[in-house]
């Protein structure tokens, strides 16, 4: 007997998972306002270098002694890292006469001035993370996903082998002890630190929330299910706009997006243990009764406590124990076998692909010709009729198709931003908005896809390693834009080719449109 049977018998998809993944979807919502915080939160607002007061500047305007103290770039507007060695007065009488020669120019050496007119503070601001140290402030978003990297390693296993809602409630209340930690934050290092905890903790509700809610879901529903869990991802990165132009002051920002992780503590009282999980695991009883109280939810009258759903449980148990070569399984196990193998390492290079351009573009939120908050907003609004093309997408061309091609064009839009020219805006604007939807697709896309593609004995495991593999991507993802200095093109251009190559090695791996969920090896192989 399958675990489908019993979630047929009990009503596969009734009242009783439609509570459950309404509850999952509170920290769904929570956490694209961490993984893009670093938008406003280490987001560097226009700067010039501190002129100190000379008596030479008594009868001048602020407008005259920075004509005089700091070069021009071609567009007219002041360089953000450098000033001259000595006033340069003859600007006065003739501003396009600037200097071209180095040796008159010095950087910075009394700190920057900032415009606050948008931020309020900033980490940047805050320590001045400009210039000489733009590194360290893009280094604070990697600092945070080397977090969710480690975080993906620790809770998949944890959660394999302690079960889904412990490690859920675990990783929330961490989320909320090391967020409130990084708004107290004295100095770098220590925001440095307690944002890479932070990654952790969150890591575990990324890799849980998805797969909990979706092993109480039957089959037919089971892409309905991940696409609207997804949608709330959307409604929290449209969120995250609201809060940051509403709290411009980076502390406070800190503990305006965190707190909600405290309803998402207290609302996980009402859901309950996976029971695929729980019979997996022997724990038979338990078991029964969650899938006694679904039926009852459901309206399966029929079913009553005399109905011996603990035979069929010990049967599955039974099945599930023929199958295993052994008892315990371990990240090693995803590479033993031949099919799981390849699965694992096409699977690890679609997920790099996913979020290292997804993070790419969603970092990006400048040079479109509207206000960061309106493009961190608009990002997050067309991802939603994204969601639900790829919904119609993986249910009538499959997800194999599906997570391909919508890889292969978000790298292909990004390419083509490239060879846009800068005063096109507008076009920019609608390039960069279609390439988000494709990009927000093929993550949808993945999450379902390779939930499906590992055993249950597995899963959280395969979970694991994919989200690993997929946080590198985020890691590197920001640190990519320090390659302007090289060539101004040469981040897109990354972004561009990892897309199209990672998305072709979708086509490698085995479709699973309407196909039972494995629930050992032998079912891969």
């Amino acid at each position: 007997m399958k675990f489908e049977d019993l979630l047929l018998d009990i009503g596969g998809f009734g009242r009783f998972q439609i509570f459950i993944l309404c509850i999952l979807c509170f920290p769904r919502i929570n956490l694209p306002m961490h993984f893009l915080l670093h938008n406003f939160l280490a987001a560097t607002p226009s700067h010039h270098c501190a002129i100190p007061h000379q008596e030479a500047f008594v009868n001048l305007t602020m407008e005259e002694v920075l004509l005089i103290s700091i070069p021009r770039e071609p567009d007219g507007t002041f360089r953000s890292c450098e000033m001259f060695l000595q006033p340069q007065f003859h600007l006065l009488l003739n501003s396009s006469l600037q200097p071209e020669n180095n040796s008159v120019m010095q950087h910075c050496q009394h700190g920057w001035v900032y415009d606050h007119s948008q931020f309020t503070s900033t980490i940047s601001t805050q320590w001045d993370l400009v210039c000489e140290q733009r590194g360290l402030n893009q280094a604070t978003a990697t600092f945070f996903f080397v977090g969710v990297t480690m975080g993906a390693v620790v809770f998949g296993y944890l959660s394999d082998r302690f079960g889904r809602k412990a490690m859920l409630l675990l990783s929330l209340v961490c989320s909320v002890i090391f967020g409130m930690l990084s708004a107290a934050s004295i100095s770098y290092s220590m925001l440095a630190i307690t944002r890479t905890l932070t990654g952790v903790a969150l890591s575990g509700v990324s890799l849980i929330v998805l797969p909990l809610g979706m092993e109480w879901v039957d089959i037919q529903h089971r892409t309905l299910s991940g696409v609207l869990t997804s949608i709330f991802w959307s409604l929290g990165s449209m969120l995250l706009a609201l809060v940051a132009y509403l709290v411009r002051e980076w502390h406070w920002l800190l503990v305006a997006v965190t707190g909600p992780c405290l309803l998402s503590i207290v609302s996980l009282w009402w859901v309950p243990e996976s029971a695929r999980w729980l019979i997996a695991n022997g724990k038979v009883k338990q078991a029964h009764r969650h899938l006694l109280r679904g039926a009852r939810m459901n309206g399966r009258k029929d079913f009553a406590e005399d109905v011996p759903l603990t035979t069929y449980a010990q049967r599955i148990v039974l099945q599930w124990e023929y199958k295993k070569p052994g008892g315990n399984y371990s990240y090693i196990s995803l590479f033993r076998t031949p099919v799981l193998r390849k699965i694992s390492l096409c699977s690890g290079a679609v997920w790099f692909g996913v979020a290292f351009s997804y993070y790419g573009m969603s970092m990006k939120l400048t040079g479109f010709g509207l206000n960061v908050y309106l493009t961190q907003f608009v990002f997050g609004v067309i991802e939603i009729p994204a969601k639900v093309i790829t919904y119609v997408l993986v249910n009538r061309i499959g997800r194999r198709q599906s997570q391909a091609w919508t890889l292969i064009l978000t790298g292909l839009c990004i390419g083509v931003n490239v060879i846009i020219p800068k005063p096109f805006t507008s076009l920019r604007s609608v390039v960069a908005i279609v390439g988000k939807g494709f990009s927000e697709a093929a993550f949808t896309t993945v999450f379902l896809y390779t939930s499906e593609l590992y055993p249950t004995v597995l899963r959280q495991n395969g979970m694991g390693y994919t989200s690993f593999v997929a946080r590198l991507g985020g890691a590197l993802a920001p640190l990519v834009f320090l390659l302007d200095e090289v060539w101004r093109s040469l981040p897109e251009v990354t972004y561009c080719g990892v897309a199209v190559c990672c998305g072709s090695v979708a086509f490698l791996l085995p479709e699973t449109l309407n196909v039972h969920l494995p629930e050992g090896i032998e079912d891969i192989e």
